[in-house]
């Protein structure tokens, strides 16, 4: 029988310093990610339901950019109005039709807490040619609502 030497090679310098980096690094990205806020810490969501509705519209109706309102909405929201707002650009195109500034009017808002942190309101508007409901979902992250989804009928 042959006894083979097994020989030990120490690790890198520094390499232990690099594995905790690691743990640390993703203690630090979970640190500055998106934080719940409680519905207590959050203002009144109201306001925000009403000029968003109004925001939204605009965009649809093509007078006003998607990106003004992409500080109070979330990525897919976000995403989803751009979506929307090229499709009411492309039917108006084959119309020929010009935007207009709508003159819509808030008639109600409706909300309710189905969970802490979130709010789901419906607000219905009315205008000239028709009446319109916005359902938006706002949940709170870092301290101010943030629209993670909004559906204009």
């Amino acid at each position: 029988m042959r006894s083979e030497e097994v020989i030990m090679v120490p690790p890198p310098p520094g390499a232990a310093r690099r594995r905790a980096r690691v743990g640390s690094a993703l203690e630090v990205a979970e640190y500055f990610a998106p934080q719940r806020t409680a519905t207590q810490d959050l203002p009144d969501p109201e306001p925000l339901l009403a000029n968003l509705t109004i925001g939204v519209l605009e965009v649809l109706a093509g007078v006003r950019e998607p990106d003004q309102l992409a500080r109070w909405l979330g990525e897919d929201a976000f995403r989803a109005l751009v979506t929307r707002a090229n499709l009411s650009a492309r039917a108006r195109s084959a119309r020929n039709v010009t935007p207009a500034r709508p003159a819509y009017r808030i008639v109600s808002t409706h909300a309710s807490s189905p969970a802490d942190g979130v709010i789901e309101g419906v607000v219905i508007t009315a205008g000239p040619a028709r009446t319109r409901a916005v359902a938006v979902r706002l949940e709170g992250w870092d301290g101010r609502w943030r629209a993670t989804s909004v559906a204009a009928l």
